[in-house]
């Protein structure tokens, strides 16, 4: 089935990713640092309109936090299992040809977890072939996605707060004067992968600050220690002996999660976000058209 030329948005928090797609390919692309977190709710319609007289005056249909209670309209999450079929069966319309992709919801027992805008991407990377329909996914970021999908469909997931975590340190507390250097995935920050791995992560952040006070780490490493501790304890508590990972992830935090997993004896393969965004939101608009 020939889709139709619609826009396509991946509309994050602090960031915006417009696309005119045309039979599932990108035809121009529009990128804006007007995340929500940017947005007044009154703002939208005319910055959708703006939208549309870039790159086109056709359907539009939007991804990310643009669905969430900081954003345009709450679109409500549809509940684990799911594939992408139930989240264009759920889509939020603001008009007859504008509309709000669902995030996902997954609750156990008192436990729950909750995602937008990942869900297009990591179901996408399956429709695109990029990793099977039975799958360890994760993809990397501020909040940390890990997800179980099961015959195409996601049956369950887990955020981890692990980029935000590394930000927070960075940004202000003992730690943050040390990590000011540049991360990079070599010795030191696999030292840090294994020391996360053990996953007493107070006890093993605290030891970076005991080891400048006592000179035993040069400090333009202490930083990719530090990051490696905070992704081997992420990865450790999720591949166990070691097991494959399929990585929807792009640059530096590709590098970095790659080099944890197999570090903990895991698999990582490495797949490209846009052209999974792309897949994803492509086939919602198939089904909802």
């Amino acid at each position: 089935m020939v889709v139709s030329p619609f826009i396509a948005l991946d509309w994050g928090t602090t960031n915006r990713r417009a696309y005119r797609l045309e039979d599932g390919r990108i035809a121009a692309t529009a990128k804006s640092p007007k995340g929500v977190l940017a947005m007044a709710a009154d703002d939208y319609p005319a910055e959708l309109a703006a939208i549309r007289a870039e790159l086109g005056d056709l359907p539009a249909l939007m991804a990310g936090m643009v669905g969430s209670t900081i954003g345009w309209r709450v679109a409500p999450y549809v509940a684990v299992p799911a594939d992408i079929a139930d989240i264009a069966a759920h889509l939020s319309w603001i008009d007859d040809r504008t509309a709000i992709v669902p995030g996902l919801s997954f609750t156990d027992g008192n436990h729950g977890d909750v995602m937008r805008g990942e869900e297009v991407q990591l179901l996408g990377a399956a429709l695109a072939g990029q990793v099977p329909a039975d799958a360890l996914l994760c993809q990397p970021g501020t909040h940390c996605k890990w997800v179980e999908l099961t015959g195409g469909k996601v049956t369950g997931f887990t955020t981890a707060m692990t980029g935000e975590l590394f930000a927070l340190l960075k940004g202000g507390g003992v730690l943050a004067p040390q990590l000011a250097a540049p991360v990079s995935a070599g010795d030191a920050y696999r030292e840090g992968v294994r020391e996360g791995a053990k996953r007493d992560l107070a006890a093993s952040l605290f030891g970076i600050r005991a080891s400048h006070v006592l000179g035993l780490r040069d400090e333009a490493q202490a930083a990719s220690y530090a990051s490696g501790v905070l992704i081997g304890s992420d990865v450790a508590a999720r591949i166990g002996d070691g097991r494959d990972v399929h990585l929807v992830a792009d640059g530096d935090l590709a590098t970095l999660y790659a080099t944890a997993i197999e570090t903990l004896g895991g698999r990582a393969i490495v797949s490209g976000c846009e052209d999974a965004f792309i897949a994803g939101i492509t086939h919602i608009r198939k089904l909802s058209a």
